[in-house]
């Protein structure tokens, strides 16, 4: 796999889990990179751990929900580097266990906010810049999940959000043609992070039962992200599934 030449890129969520293992990744590849989270301690030590003297690396707390946050982050990446060639929108929120009569309104706002208003700011500030900058283009890689394929039980607020995120998904790709930006969506199943720990000791199941789900590591979802975006920008992965082997997916229900 080719390093990035110096690509510049920024990940959301990333101060733990998938997030931090992708800009790690991106670091590790070349990239510079800027860790986006609400929270300021933990983004400053996954950035520290990889970039300790911040060269190629740059902190910006803000919960991708609030439309001034958002802006204020992509103008200083503008202002820091120029440029942006990589979004990796990865920040989001479950609400799980809940039959849909059961949701609250506010759990349901939680998870809309997190995974679909946070996406689409992200990807409006990141594809205008994109479209302003010389050379112009780049690419937005959305985490989607499984659930945008297949759903759990008990996993309304999640599913429909993650469903949104791959209908925004084609529709970035297909505004993004006229600017060579490409867009496309990892669809995830059963990472090892903290938000899937439940999973190694029991899950309900299609069929009512519940049972422990295999995991797989955070750093096999990273190393599709920087393959992903090592492919030229005239060349694209729609839409991109990595899964733990042997979790129930294929079959699921």
């Amino acid at each position: 796999m080719g390093q990035s030449s110096g690509k510049i890129a920024l990940v959301t969520g990333a101060g733990s889990g998938i997030g931090r293992a992708a800009a790690w990744a991106l670091l590790d590849a070349g990239y510079s990179v800027v860790f986006n989270g609400r929270r300021r301690a933990r983004l400053e030590d996954a950035a520290s751990t990889r970039d300790p003297d911040g060269m190629r690396s740059m902190v910006f707390d803000t919960d991708v929900s609030d439309p001034g946050g958002v802006a204020a982050m992509f103008a200083a990446v503008r202002e820091r580097f120029g440029r942006l060639d990589l979004l990796f929108n990865n920040a989001g929120g479950a609400a799980l266990g809940s039959s849909i009569d059961e949701v609250s309104y506010e759990d349901w706002m939680r998870v809309v906010n997190a995974n679909l208003t946070g996406t689409f700011l992200c990807t409006k500030y990141a594809f205008a810049l994109m479209r302003a900058q010389d050379p112009q283009g780049g690419r937005i890689i959305n985490n989607g999940s499984i659930s945008a394929q297949v759903p759990r039980p008990h996993s309304a607020p999640y599913t429909a959000t993650k469903h949104g995120v791959a209908g925004l998904t084609k529709s970035t790709a297909l505004d993004g043609r006229p600017y060579n930006i490409a867009c496309c969506e990892l669809d995830i199943g059963n990472a090892a992070t903290d938000m899937t720990r439940q999973m190694a000791v029991g899950m309900l199941q299609a069929d009512g039962s519940t049972r422990a789900e295999p995991r797989m590591s955070v750093d096999e979802v990273a190393r599709a992200v920087v393959f992903m975006d090592s492919l030229p920008l005239d060349t694209n992965i729609p839409s991109l599934t990595i899964m733990a082997t042997l979790m129930p997916f294929i079959g699921r229900g």
